[in-house]
C-alpha cells in the first residue's frame, strides 16, 4: 500500500502557542484513517497544516512524495486535498444545487459537473428532494451532507473531515459515518477524519491515531486502538 500523505516532525504554532509539537502521521492510499483526542489536543490544527491554512514552522508535508507545507490552500484543492470544515461553511442564501456547484468551481466540463452532481445526490438522496431549497433554512444534518457534497464535487483524492458528526442527532451521525466508508470504499476517496466521537470514527476506520497537547500518544490499526485500556477510558468512556 502506498502513502498519499506523510507528515514528518511538524511543528506548527499559533502566536506564542506550540500547537503541534512534532506530529508525524502517515495516510495510504485508499484508507480511512482517524486523529482522535480531546478538545484542545491539535486535531483540527493538524488538518488546517495539511490543507495550506496553517504554515508549519518545522517538517515536511509529502503528498505524493511532494512537500507541500509551503503551499496555500487554493493551491492544494487542485492537487485533490479538499477539506469539510468543523462547522460546514455552506452558503445559507444559495440553494442546494449552487453550493454543489461551487464546488465544482475548476470544471468546465458542464456533463462532468452535472454527472458529479447526481453522485453527489445518490450519496445523499436527501439533497435531491431539497435541490431548490436554500441551505440556510435545512437542519444541521443536511447542511453536513450538503458540505460532503460539494466536497466530492471537486473529485478529492484526499478528504479531510473536521467532526462531520458534531451537533448531530444520533440517527444522522449514523447515516453521515455510513456515507463516509461508501465515500471511501465505492468513490476510492482517502479519507482523513477527525472525530469527537472515537467509538463511530474508529468503527469504520483502517487505522487511528490519538492526540494529546499537540503530539501523538498512540496509534494503531483501528481494531487495536477500540482494544486499548487507555483509548476505553479516555475516548470510549469504558471503564
Amino acid at each position: 500500500m502506498s502513502s498519499l500523505l506523510q507528515v514528518n516532525d511538524v511543528h506548527a504554532y499559533y502566536g506564542n502557542i506550540h500547537a503541534l509539537k512534532g506530529i508525524s502521521l502517515i495516510v495510504n492510499e485508499g484508507e480511512i484513517v482517524s486523529l482522535i483526542g480531546s478538545n484542545g489536543a491539535g486535531k483540527t490544527t493538524t488538518l488546517r497544516a495539511i490543507c495550506g491554512l496553517l504554515r508549519p514552522r518545522q517538517g515536511q508535508i509529502l503528498f505524493e512524495g511532494e512537500n507541500i507545507a509551503p503551499y496555500p490552500s487554493h493551491d492544494l484543492i487542485p492537487k485533490g486535498i479538499i477539506m469539510v470544515p468543523e462547522g460546514r461553511g455552506v452558503f445559507a442564501k444559495m440553494t442546494v444545487e449552487e453550493n454543489l456547484e461551487l464546488g465544482a468551481y475548476r470544471s468546465n466540463d458542464k456533463a462532468q459537473i452535472l454527472q458529479d452532481m447526481e453522485r453527489a445526490y445518490t450519496l445523499f438522496p436527501r439533497l435531491a428532494e431539497r435541490r431548490k431549497q436554500l441551505s440556510g433554512t435545512m437542519s444541521g444534518g443536511e447542511q453536513q451532507m450538503l458540505a460532503m457534497g460539494r466536497a466530492m464535487m471537486g473529485r478529492p483524492r484526499l478528504l479531510l473531515l473536521d467532526e462531520p458528526s458534531m451537533g448531530l442527532a444520533p440517527i444522522l451521525v449514523e447515516t453521515i459515518f455510513d456515507t463516509v466508508k461508501t465515500i471511501n470504499e465505492q468513490e476510492g476517496t482517502t479519507v482523513l477524519l477527525v472525530e469527537q466521537n472515537a467509538h463511530m470514527s474508529l468503527q469504520i476506520s483502517h487505522r487511528g491515531y490519538v492526540l494529546q497537547t499537540g503530539q501523538i500518544v498512540l496509534s494503531g490499526n483501528a481494531k487495536q486502538l477500540q482494544k486499548d485500556p487507555t483509548v476505553q477510558k479516555a475516548y470510549l468512556g469504558i471503564e
